[in-house]
């Protein structure tokens, strides 16, 4: 089993309370240009990690490259919510059951496994309404339902669709080690949380995927450039469908109109796409935190001059974090530690 040592990654976020740092978190992140030099680093970016649901945006490549999505009438709308990881909302069911009703299946195929709604109260209105989380609700439910929809066109088998060795994703697999820049024997493989195969590979490649979705590329021909624009163009125009209401992928994206592309992963992970500069950036939060990967990518871009004014006050809560106790009274805060871009 591979391990890695944490400790000698930086603390990246600090939590304080009555003066005093009661916890943190360390981390480590990557910034890379259009020719994948390493702008800037901090920690070890050579450290494997999964980037959990940050690969939705290559796991529908292969669908759009067979032309099946086109055939089957899906549009921007259904290409946002196969990337997304949803809140479960309302907007969101609606558009996976357009994407499953197009191929003439319902919830049933899905494998993913129930989850409940990500807001409380859309949670609450289940149980007042008597009824269970589906697996609708999962996060995860629209990137099953672009599977389910590629299978289905590719006359591919259903039942097992999840298998790592099921032609659906062997052909991600190899879309996989072309972004990420590694031979597919060298890609770790394991089970994410909707029980679909995942590939890991170091943070330095995380961040070269992100910036080959954006930049030109040898080997990117006239329909691998299409497929990655209509991604890039599908989650900033339908930025609420790629996460939800008071997220961070879709209020990032919304502010800053598309001039930043983000993701989030499971366990501490998020990446951007900069496609005014070709850039790609890649954090991971080693204990696996969700909030303060948002609060390091929020460092990131103010650090380094890519969010206006506007959008660093639209986005400031996401980078300084007020902690209120159980009565609403303010106990302390979290922070991300001061970063000082080199570029």
């Amino acid at each position: 089993m591979t391990e890695f040592n944490t400790s000698s990654n930086p603390i990246l976020v600090q939590n304080f309370r009555g003066g005093i740092v009661e916890s943190f978190h360390r981390g480590s992140f990557c910034v890379v240009d259009e020719n994948g030099k390493v702008l800037w680093s901090v920690g070890d970016i050579q450290q494997r990690s999964f980037p959990r649901s940050a690969l939705k945006y290559f796991q529908h490549i292969p669908f759009l490259l067979s032309g099946g999505f086109d055939d089957l009438g899906f549009g921007p709308k259904e290409l946002a919510i196969m990337c997304a990881s949803h809140n479960g909302e309302e907007m969101h069911l609606e558009v996976v059951d357009v994407v499953l009703a197009k191929v003439k299946l319902n919830k049933d195929a899905l494998q993913c496994g129930a989850q409940q709604p990500t807001r409380k109260n859309d949670y609450v209105r289940l149980i007042k309404n008597n009824l269970e989380p589906t697996c609708m609700h999962n996060n995860c439910s629209g990137k099953h339902a672009g599977f389910l929809a590629h299978c289905v066109k590719q006359e591919y088998s259903l039942v097992d669709y999840l298998s790592p060795q099921h032609p659906l994703h062997q052909s991600i697999k190899a879309v996989t080690a072309q972004f990420y820049e590694m031979n597919e024997d060298d890609l770790s493989v394991g089970v994410d949380g909707c029980s679909a195969p995942i590939f890991g590979m170091p943070l330095y490649n995380q961040a070269l995927a992100y910036k080959n979705l954006v930049a030109p590329m040898p080997w990117k021909d006239e329909a691998m450039d299409s497929a990655c624009k209509r991604i890039v163009h599908a989650v900033t125009q339908y930025p609420e469908l790629i996460a939800g209401t008071k997220r961070y992928c879709t209020d990032l994206m919304r502010v800053t109109k598309g001039r930043v592309v983000g993701k989030t992963g499971a366990d501490g992970v998020y990446c951007l796409s900069i496609p005014e500069k070709k850039w790609g950036i890649a954090i991971k939060v080693d204990d696996g935190k969700m909030g303060p990967q948002y609060q390091v990518a929020h460092g990131l871009l103010s650090s380094l001059g890519l969010l206006l004014p506007e959008e660093m006050e639209a986005l400031k809560s996401y980078g300084y974090c007020e902690n209120l106790n159980f009565a609403g009274n303010w106990v302390g805060y979290s922070d991300v530690v001061p970063l000082n871009s080199p570029l």
